[in-house]
C-alpha cells in the first residue's frame, strides 16, 4: 500500500500522469480501495508472452473480484451503500472485460503500478544527491511539454484561421456567382426595347462595378488570409521538426543507447511509455496539420488565384509527408532484442513495437512483421538503400507475426515467440577474424498505410549485432565481441564499426558492469581488483591507477592474443572468473569473503604479517575458472619456518562435487579469513548440514577434503569420512615462529615442492571406486 500512499502526493504533471492511468479499463476506486491487495500480489512471475500462463492470470482475476465484493459486502451506512453498489458494478465490468483475456489484466495491473512507482521514485529523489540530474530531467520534459502546448495552440490557431478562409471563400463565390447574374442581366438588356434599355443600364452597371470592385479587394484579402495561413503552417512545421528531433535523435536514441548497455549489464533502459506518449502527441499534430494544409489546397483549388500560394502549399505538403514518414520509420523499433549470442537449432524470441500505431490507427488493418538475418555487408548497402535483392545470410523458423494492439496499454507490438535459426551462410573472413567475431543482424521489416490509404509506409529496423555459435564452446568468445561491440559504439554509426583500441578506464567501466550483472551483486569491482586486471592485461608491476589511466587496450590484447605464458587471453580468463562467482560463489563475493584479485606474490605479502592458520581466497592466474586458498602455516620440513601454502585450484567441477564453505570447513587448519575473522563466523552458515540418520535403510558416505600434511590427530570416529585430498605448493618466508604445526611428512609433493597431480587424480579415482562398491562390502550388518 506504501505506493499508492505516496502516489496520493504527487503533484503538477507528475499527478497529471498517474490519473491518466485510470479509466474504464481499471477505476481508480479500484486501485484505491484494494491498494493493499494489488501491492501484494505476484504480478511479475506471471510471463505475459506465455500463454500457459493464463490460468495464473485466470486466477488473480477471480481473486480481485472476490476481494471486491467482499468489500462492498462490508460497505455500512448511506455512504456505504452507494460505494456497495459501485464496487460491485467495478466487479462486473472487470469480469466482463477480461474474464476471455485475463493476461490483459495483468499486463494493465503491471503498467499501472510500474508507472506509479516510476512517478513516485521521480518525485521522490528530486530532493535527493542525485536530484540536480533528475532536475536537469524534469527541466527537459518541462521544455518538450511547453513545446507542445506551443504547438497545440498554433494549430488551434490554424484551424481557426482556415474555418475563417473557408467562410470568406464561401462569401466570395456567393458574390462572385451574384456579378455573373448581373452581368447575364447586362447581356439580357440587349433584347429590350431602346427606352427600358436606357432606364434598367444604370443600376446594373453601377451594381456591377460595386461588386466588381469588392470582388478584386476580397480576392486580395482572400490571398493574403491563404499566405499568412501557409506562413503559420511554416512556422508550425518549423517547431514539429525541432520537437521530433529532440524526441527522436535524442530521447529515443538515448533509450536504444540504454537498451544496449543493458545487453551488458547495464541498468534497464526503462520503458516506453513516455517516450510513446511524446511521438503520439506529434502524430497528431503533425497529422491535423496535414490535414489542414489539405483543406487549404482543397480552397485553392475550389478557387484559383494568382499568386505563389501554389507552390508554398506544395512545399509545405512535401513537408509534413516528410516529417510523418520520419516520425513512422523511426517509431518503429525492437522493445525486447533477440539474444546477441545466438545458437542455432536454439529457440528465442524477440518484440517490436510501433510507438505511433495507436494513433494512426494502424491496428485496425494489422500489419504483419518479417524477421531476416543478414550479414554486417547487407546491413550497410540496406542503409546505404542499395537493393539487396531481398538477401538473407541464413533461415529464421516462425519468422512472421502480426502486429497486435493491446488497449489497456495502448501498445502496438509484434511478439516473436518461438523463432529459431535453422541454418547460417558466413561470409569470408578477414585476417585473423574468427567465427566469433563475425556480426549478423536481425531485420524486422512491414509495410503498412495511415490514413485510409493516403499513405502507405515500409519500415525497417535492425536488432543489436548478433554473433551466431553452433556449439556452447564458442560462447565466450562470442560475448567479448558483444561486449565490446555495446559498450564502444557510437550513435550513428556504419554497421558494426567499432574502435580497435579504447582506453583502458573506459574498458573498466565496461567489465564492471558486466561483473555485478553476471554475478547479481551491488559489489562492483574496487580499484584494487581494477589495478590487478591492468597489471594482467599489460604485463605492468606497477600498482597506481594512475599509471593506467592514459594506456589503450586493443581487441586483439582483449581476446585475439593469449596472455605471456599462457593458452588463453585476457577476456577468457575473466569470463572465466564471473562464470565460476556466478555458480558457485555469489554469496561469498556479496558477503566480501572473496578478495579474489590478488596474485600469488601480493597474497603471501598479505597473510606473512598474519598469525598461522589466516588464510585468504584468490582467483587462480594459471588457470580458466579456478579458485585457490592462500593460508600461513609452519613449514613441516625446516623448524621455526613459516611459508605460504596455496592449494591446487578448485573449479566448477570441484564444487560441484562439494562447495566451497564445506570445504573451507573440512580444513581445520584454516582459522581465520584474511584480516582476522574467524571462518566459521563467515562461512558456517552455508555449511550443508550433517545427515545423522539412514535413509531408507542406507547410510549416506560423506565425501570430505583434507590436505594430509595438515590433517587433524583426532578427527571424528563416528563420521568414518571418505578424503578427497588436495595437495599445496608452498613459498617460502622465514619469519616469526608462531609454532601451531608440528612438521610432517610431504607425501603429496614432488622434489621441487610443487603439487603433483597424478598422485591427487590416483587418490580421486580411489575414492570414486569406493563409492561405486555395494554397501554391503563396506557395511556387512546393513541388509540392501
Amino acid at each position: 500500500m506504501a505506493v499508492w500512499i505516496q502516489a496520493q502526493q504527487l503533484q503538477g504533471e507528475a499527478l497529471h500522469q498517474m490519473q491518466s492511468l485510470y479509466g474504464q479499463h481499471f477505476p481508480i476506486e479500484v486501485r484505491h480501495y484494494l491498494a493493499q491487495w494489488l501491492e501484494g500480489q505476484l504480478w511479475d512471475t506471471i510471463d505475459l508472452e506465455n500463454p500457459q500462463e493464463e490460468f495464473k492470470a485466470k486466477r488473480l482475476l477471480d481473486s480481485l473480484i472476490q476481494e471486491l465484493q467482499n468489500k462492498a459486502e462490508h460497505q455500512v451506512g448511506e455512504d456505504g451503500f452507494l460505494l456497495k453498489i459501485k464496487l460491485g458494478h467495478y466487479a462486473g465490468q472487470l469480469k466482463s472485460t477480461y474474464d476471455r483475456c485475463p493476461l490483459e489484466l495483468v499486463r494493465c495491473i503491471k503498467h499501472i503500478l510500474y508507472t506509479e512507482q516510476r512517478l513516485v521514485r521521480e518525485a521522490t529523489n528530486s530532493s535527493s544527491p542525485v536530484g540536480g540530474m533528475l532536475d536537469s530531467m524534469s527541466q527537459k520534459y518541462q521544455q518538450i511539454n511547453q513545446a507542445f502546448e506551443e504547438l497545440r495552440l498554433l494549430t488551434q490557431d490554424t484551424e481557426n484561421d482556415l474555418r475563417k478562409l473557408q467562410h470568406n471563400q464561401e462569401y466570395f463565390i456567393i458574390q462572385y456567382q451574384e456579378s455573373l447574374r448581373i452581368q447575364a442581366q447586362l447581356t439580357s438588356l440587349a433584347t429590350l426595347p431602346p427606352a427600358d434599355r436606357q432606364l434598367r443600364e444604370p443600376t446594373l452597371l453601377s451594381k456591377r462595378a460595386t461588386v466588381e470592385t469588392w470582388l478584386t479587394r476580397e480576392a486580395n484579402t482572400l490571398q493574403k488570409y491563404r499566405l499568412d495561413l501557409a506562413e503559420k503552417h511554416q512556422k508550425s512545421l518549423q517547431l514539429m521538426r525541432k520537437q521530433q528531433t529532440i524526441i527522436l535523435d535524442d530521447e529515443l536514441i538515448q533509450w536504444k543507447r540504454r537498451q544496449q548497455l543493458a545487453g551488458n549489464g547495464g541498468p534497464p533502459e526503462g520503458g516506453l511509455d513516455i517516450l510513446q506518449s511524446w511521438c503520439e502527441k506529434l502524430a497528431e499534430t503533425i497529422w491535423q496539420n496535414r490535414q489542414q494544409i489539405r483543406r487549404a489546397e482543397h480552397l485553392r483549388q475550389q478557387l484559383p488565384i494568382p499568386g505563389p500560394i501554389e507552390e508554398l502549399l506544395n512545399d509545405l505538403n512535401s513537408t509534413v509527408t516528410d516529417i510523418i514518414s520520419a516520425l513512422v520509420t523511426s517509431t518503429f523499433i525492437i522493445e525486447k532484442q533477440p539474444p546477441q549470442v545466438l545458437k542455432t537449432q536454439t529457440k528465442f524470441a524477440a518484440t517490436v513495437r510501433l510507438l505511433v500505431g495507436g494513433k494512426l490507427n494502424v491496428h485496425m488493418n494489422p500489419p504483419q512483421v518479417k524477421a531476416t538475418i543478414i550479414s554486417e555487408q547487407q546491413a550497410k548497402a540496406l542503409l546505404k538503400n542499395e537493393n539487396t535483392r531481398n538477401d538473407s545470410s541464413g533461415e529464421i523458423l516462425n519468422n512472421n507475426c502480426v502486429m497486435e494492439y493491446h488497449q489497456t496499454t495502448g501498445t502496438l507490438s509484434a511478439h516473436f515467440r518461438n523463432m529459431s535459426l535453422k541454418r547460417i551462410k558466413r561470409s569470408d573472413r578477414r585476417g585473423a577474424e574468427s567465427v566469433t567475431e563475425e556480426k549478423f543482424t536481425i531485420l524486422f521489416e512491414s509495410q503498412f498505410s495511415v490514413g485510409g490509404n493516403e499513405l502507405v509506409f515500409q519500415v525497417k529496423t535492425l536488432s543489436l549485432p548478433v554473433v551466431v555459435i553452433v556449439h556452447g564452446s564458442q560462447d565466450n568468445n562470442a560475448t567479448a565481441t558483444v561486449l565490446w561491440d555495446n559498450a564502444f559504439a557510437e550513435p550513428g554509426r556504419v554497421p558494426f564499426l567499432v574502435p580497435d583500441k579504447v582506453l583502458w578506464p573506459q574498458l573498466c567501466e565496461a567489465l564492471n558492469m558486466k561483473y555485478k550483472a553476471e554475478v547479481q551483486s551491488n559489489r562492483g569491482l574496487s580499484e584494487e581488483n581494477l589495478v590487478f586486471l591492468a597489471q594482467k592485461a599489460f604485463s605492468s608491476s606497477s600498482i597506481n591507477p594512475d599509471d593506467y589511466r592514459n594506456m589503450t587496450m586493443t581487441w586483439s590484447q582483449f581476446n585475439r592474443e593469449s596472455l605471456p605464458g599462457r593458452n588463453f587471453t585476457f577476456w577468457q580468463w575473466f569470463d572465466g572468473v564471473m562464470e565460476l562467482t556466478k555458480k558457485h560463489l555469489k554469496p561469498h563475493w556479496n558477503d566480501g569473503a572473496i578478495l579474489g584479485f590478488v596474485n600469488k606474490q601480493q597474497a603471501q605479502d598479505m597473510l606473512m604479517s598474519k598469525p598461522n592458520g589466516t588464510f585468504l581466497l584468490r582467483f587462480s592466474d594459471s588457470e580458466i575458472g579456478g579458485i585457490t586458498i592462500a593460508w600461513v602455516a609452519e613449514n613441516p620440513n625446516k623448524a621455526g619456518e613459516r611459508m605460504v601454502w596455496n592449494l591446487m585450484p578448485y573449479t566448477t567441477k570441484d564444487f560441484s562435487i562439494r562447495s566451497l564453505a564445506d570445504r573451507i570447513s573440512d580444513l581445520n587448519h584454516l582459522l581465520f579469513l584474511y584480516p582476522d575473522r574467524p571462518k566459521d563466523e563467515v562461512f558456517s552458515k552455508y555449511y550443508t548440514p550433517l545427515l545423522s540418520k539412514p535413509v531408507d535403510g542406507y547410510v549416506k558416505p560423506q565425501i570430505k577434503q583434507v590436505v594430509p600434511e595438515f590433517t587433524t590427530a583426532n578427527p571424528d570416529p563416528t563420521t568414518n569420512p571418505t578424503y578427497m585430498d588436495h595437495g599445496a605448493s608452498p613459498a617460502v618466508s622465514h619469519p616469526q615462529n608462531y609454532g601451531m604445526y608440528p612438521p610432517m611428512s610431504d607425501s603429496m609433493l614432488d622434489a621441487d615442492g610443487d603439487f603433483d597431480l597424478d598422485d591427487t587424480m590416483d587418490v580421486a579415482r580411489h575414492v570414486e571406486e569406493l563409492l561405486r562398491r555395494p554397501m554391503e562390502s563396506q557395511w556387512s550388518g546393513q541388509q540392501s
